[in-house]
């Protein structure tokens, strides 16, 4: 049973009346009604000297204690509203407020350690990923120094590929600036009307011959002469879709297919990029678009690419007031979907 501090004081207040009322009608003098006056007189006073200590030496600290939770509290922006202490049940309220802090206090630690779990997870693949083109080209080049310069052929091919390793890193620092200027809001996007259908078309060429070493054949679902007009900014667009289908070509299956559509919607085209490859296992669809996350870490470091291109995405969709979507079915396929608006 709870009892707030009036209740209790009345109980106590009451039997210490009742005791004395009682101990006084032995006393033959009292009238009925001087036992009546003798019980509201001995009951007031009671009442005022429970209740005042009960306020004096409890409900004080308690007050403290409220108090410093309550300067916690505030510190959080949507709690600041003023809240009155005099309620009926100051105890129980004190212990909600204790549960309550500890559990956005339990929160915040566990958010915490997973942000300090993806900032090693972080350092660790940048540090990988730099140090896979230096070392590759440094190699090459000490391997020259040692005697190789002489050797015309043997010349040309290391240099080659030192330069091929030292382009890699320029584009992983440069896809690293990207992200980060994304993230800060520092690359604004340039958005005007566009034609997506050239920009998927010229996608298309650029990654033909990529797609044709795997047998994997490219749809783009358009009519003849169909005009798709969007409002984005072209160039970033055109990133997105070469780091889908990219990754698309990646990991699809061999001799497969992906397919490129559109569906127009009352404001917005949905674009969707689709492939029959593998397919994605459910713990991994959640963080795909982190950065240099891999399904098949060893398979796509051979295979080249920073790392960064779904990250990269998804901040230039996010950045167009949308997101991408994925569905996956291990041994089926995926499909991808963003939404831009329709040109103004």
């Amino acid at each position: 049973m709870n009892l707030n501090s009036r209740t209790l004081t009345l109980l106590i207040s009451l039997a210490v009346a009742l005791v004395l009322t009682a101990f006084l009608a032995l006393a033959t003098y009292f009238s009925s009604r001087g036992l009546i006056v003798a019980l509201v007189l001995v009951f007031i006073s009671c009442f005022l000297l429970v209740y005042f200590s009960y306020e004096a030496l409890v409900l004080r600290e308690i007050k403290n204690v409220y108090s410093s939770l309550d300067r916690i509290r505030r510190q959080d922006p949507k709690k600041a509203e003023g809240r009155s202490f005099f309620t009926a049940d100051p105890l129980l309220k004190i212990k909600n407020e204790i549960y309550e802090i500890a559990a956005k206090k339990q929160l915040e630690i566990d958010e915490l350690k997973r942000l300090q779990k993806m900032r090693s997870e972080f350092l660790a693949d940048v540090s990988h990923e730099l140090k896979t083109p230096i070392f590759a080209a440094q190699g090459f080049i000490h391997t020259l120094l040692d005697g190789a310069l002489d050797d015309e052929n043997v010349r040309d091919k290391f240099l080659q590929k030192a330069a091929n390793s030292l382009d890699g890193l320029d584009t992983l620092v440069q896809d690293l600036i990207s992200i980060s200027q994304m993230e800060n809001g520092v690359i604004k996007m340039q958005k005007r009307n566009i034609d997506i259908i050239p920009v998927v078309q010229e996608v298309f060429e650029q990654l033909e011959c990529k797609a044709a070493e795997r047998k994997i054949t490219l749809h783009l679902e358009a009519q003849p002469g169909e005009h798709i007009n969007l409002h984005a900014d072209p160039n970033r667009i055109r990133q997105v879709f070469i780091n889908l289908i990219d990754n698309a070509i990646k990991y699809g299956r061999e001799g497969g297919n992906i397919w490129v559509s559109f569906t127009e919607g009352r404001k917005k085209y949905t674009i969707t990029v689709k492939d029959d490859g593998k397919g994605i296992a459910e713990e991994h669809i959640n963080r795909i678009f982190e950065r240099f996350y891999r399904i098949d870490k060893s398979r796509a470091r051979t295979e080249g690419g920073s790392g960064l291109g779904l990250a990269i995405s998804k901040h230039i969709v996010e950045a167009h007031r949308s997101f991408i979507a994925i569905t996956s079915t291990v041994g089926k396929g995926s499909t991808l979907r963003f939404k831009l608006l329709k040109a103004k």
